[in-house]
């Protein structure tokens, strides 16, 4: 099982429209690690670890979002996997 661990950024109207709520749910139920966090210019950042396949899952959700999102861009950076240093996945504010 290959661990993957990706820096995400979606841009587009993803702020006020539920996204970081709905991308923890989707996280959890995909039991993928990490947080997400809104950024100052508007855009929505995530780190998200775990199995590949589940990673992958989740990034493709991240180009849909909840219903209210626009999503114009997700830019993805892939990272080394750490491991153990994620507990659950969080909301930051």
């Amino acid at each position: 099982m290959a661990e993957r661990r990706a820096r995400v950024k979606i841009e587009g109207r993803v702020q006020g429209v539920f996204f970081r709520e709905s991308t923890r749910r989707e996280a959890e139920r995909l039991g993928v690690k990490g947080w997400v966090r809104n950024l100052d210019d508007g855009d929505v950042e995530a780190l998200l670890e775990g199995e590949a396949s589940r990673v992958e899952q989740l990034i493709q959700w991240c180009h849909r979002g909840p219903r209210a999102a626009r999503v114009d861009r997700v830019t993805i950076t892939d990272e080394a996997a750490q491991g153990d240093d994620l507990h659950g996945f969080s909301v930051e504010h």
